[in-house]
């Protein structure tokens, strides 16, 4: 964090030749330089502003300084694996068994990612306030995104970490070289609440100039919306007036009419369509110039795949699902097949045998080809470590792992319409009580989307929308190309139990502490939400992921993964007890000795 400079405005790349015959002359010593102007040089026109604030959206991207893992770690290993919904092996696993510790290495990458966002940020806010160059109109827009970009990543550090110091305009760690956290919960989340409501009055509910990926009034009232329901879930005493504020954020965006969900949950994952109307803020990596060469590889467009995939056919085993989230889903659920795809398991109970994902991936055409060595019953075997035989069909559905396609198109989402709406259903029963109809209306309408009524009459549209990808992919493979969508679209409507009445038994049948409206909330944000990086903190700051974790992975239930000829055993077995305190991440070890004035969260002292 300390080692962040300022926003230099390139005007000229380096280019550099090394030929085989450099020995015999001194060309190869001449280059062309940087031309580097100062700083204000940004601000000297509109086109120059603009282009300077592409500094700071180019921090939603991975970059090379901070390990290029952005946007799969450390996202997945504090909005994931702490779930237990997500799961790993090798030097990952302990993000599953709280032994995640200071000096995990995603932590502080995840710290200097976003502080080097804060502060290109502060610097470009600090610049913008004193131009006199820029059009007004723009000036105000630019002012906007830049404080929409600065509160997102304060936020991600926030809901991770807890308390942490808070950087102003103008301020980095350069001329700042020490800072204390915010002293109080109130006084961090009311820097990120300000940022968020001048955003929100400052943009527009179009991005500028039609350009899909910059903030808009939207994405500023759903992070702000969020921000209360965090201040009301860390400051209890004005929990209620947080409630009223968050729900009336997310009344603006409902009533706005510039969102809905996607007709096909199935779909959200595929290249076909990208910033749908569902979609508020996404990370959108294409498949690159040279799809199938090493050429101008970057993390940001190779390793979620390799991630992803099932170890067998090249996958690294970053990313399992378990067996206790595939069996959470009721029959007919599309949101299960959508987001993961088994191995082909021995004596599998029938109800978790998929139709169309048992051993294949759908998408890919691919069989998951699991020798019995490798995959005995319910968990796949690698050097000698189990994990559950599931993997993402979010993050793996578009790219083989065989090193013949490394670039791989992905959307990776970070706010979706269902977001705001599971949103707004909190606020409403933390507000009125857990008979409000509305509330348990958001909830069966996104259910209702879940068992595919809403598919229902659009088979051809989505077919022509989605289809031509994988068409594109099998031609590419050698496979048979499809006429039909991976998965079939509903082509009827199905009846869908009530949600109300379901989790008012699921509860009693299971043994949930919390009020029927937060399990009901809770396990459908792990059904829709399950590897977005969103669900760990939404299980936090709603209050149930201590029953989550004691009720659906019950301590010492089943027997210890380590043996391949352990028959049926498709329990996760938890070990340790869980520690909410631990639920606020480690300040990192760097940082520590970096900066004198910052402390350590209480669960690691």
């Amino acid at each position: 964090m300390k080692k962040i400079s300022k926003i230099l405005y390139t005007l000229a790349s380096v280019v550099f030749f090394l030929g085989i015959s450099s020995c015999d002359t001194e060309e190869f010593l001449k280059v062309d330089h940087y031309s580097i102007l100062d700083a204000n040089q940004m601000f000297m026109s509109d086109d120059d502003a603009k282009a300077g604030l592409m500094g700071c959206y180019d921090m939603m991207l991975p970059v090379a300084e901070t390990n290029g893992d952005w946007g799969f770690k450390p996202n997945l290993f504090i909005g994931g694996h702490p779930t237990m919904d997500t799961q790993a092996t090798g030097w990952d696993k302990d993000w599953n068994t709280q032994n995640w510790n200071p000096g995990s290495p995603e932590l502080l990458s995840g710290w200097k990612h976003s502080y080097k966002a804060i502060t290109r940020c502060n610097d470009f806010l600090a610049g913008l306030a004193e131009a006199e160059n820029i059009t007004p109109a723009l000036k105000t827009s630019l002012d906007g995104q830049a404080r929409s970009i600065r509160a997102f990543f304060y936020m991600w550090l926030a809901k991770a970490f807890g308390r942490v110091p808070m950087l102003a305009t103008g301020e980095n760690y350069v001329n700042t070289p020490a800072k204390a956290r915010a002293e109080t919960y109130e006084e961090m989340w009311d820097f990120i609440i300000e940022d968020l409501k001048v955003a929100a009055d400052e943009l527009e509910w179009e991005p500028l100039s039609g350009e899909y990926g910059r903030c808009t009034k939207g994405f500023a009232l759903s992070y702000l919306g969020e921000a209360y329901m965090w201040m009301a879930f860390r400051v209890p005493e004005k929990a209620m007036e947080n409630y009223t504020l968050a729900a009336a954020a997310f009344k603006q965006i409902i009533d706005s009419g510039k969102y809905e969900l996607n007709p096909s949950f199935t779909t959200l994952w595929d290249p076909g369509a990208v910033w749908t109307k569902e979609c508020i803020w996404e990370e959108v990596l294409d498949e690159g110039s040279q799809w199938n060469s090493w050429s101008n590889l970057t993390d940001a467009h190779t390793w979620h795949t390799y991630f992803s995939a099932c170890p067998s056919v090249g996958g690294w085993g970053s990313l399992y699902l378990s067996w206790e989230w595939w069996s959470c889903y009721e029959p007919g659920d599309k949101r299960r097949e959508a987001s993961g795809v088994t191995g082909a398991i021995k004596g599998i109970n029938p109800e978790w045998k998929s139709a169309t994902n048992y051993g294949y991936n759908p998408y890919l055409q691919q069989s998951l080809s699991v020798p019995d060595s490798l995959n005995t019953h319910y968990h796949f075997y690698m050097n000698g470590e189990a994990a559950p035989s599931i993997w993402s069909l979010k993050t793996w559905r578009t790219c083989r792992a065989d090193w013949q396609a490394m670039w791989g198109p992905q959307q990776i989402y970070y706010k979706r319409y269902s977001n705001v709406l599971f949103d707004y259903a909190e606020c409403l029963f933390n507000l009125n009580g857990e008979g409000d109809a509305t509330a348990w209306g958001i909830i069966n309408d996104i259910r209702d989307r879940a068992f595919g009524n809403t598919e229902v009459g659009k088979k051809d549209a989505l077919t022509a929308t989605y289809l031509p990808y994988y068409q594109q992919l099998a031609q590419y493979y050698g496979e048979d190309v499809p006429d039909e969508y991976p998965l079939p679209f509903n082509e009827t409507t199905v009846d869908v139990p009530d949600a109300k009445t379901y989790y008012a038994q699921l509860t009693s049948d299971k043994g949930f502490t919390s009020p029927v409206w937060l399990v009901a909330l809770g396990m459908e944000r792990r059904k829709e939400f399950n590897t977005e990086w969103c669900l760990a903190q939404d299980l936090i700051r709603s209050g149930f992921i201590e029953d989550h974790i004691t009720t659906n992975y019950p301590k010492g239930v089943g027997v210890p993964n380590t043996d391949p000829g352990v028959q049926d055993n498709w329990h996760t077995y938890r070990t340790f007890d869980f520690d909410i305190e631990k639920m606020d991440m480690p300040i990192p070890t760097d940082e520590l000795l970096k900066n004198p004035l910052c402390d350590q969260n209480n669960a690691y002292k």
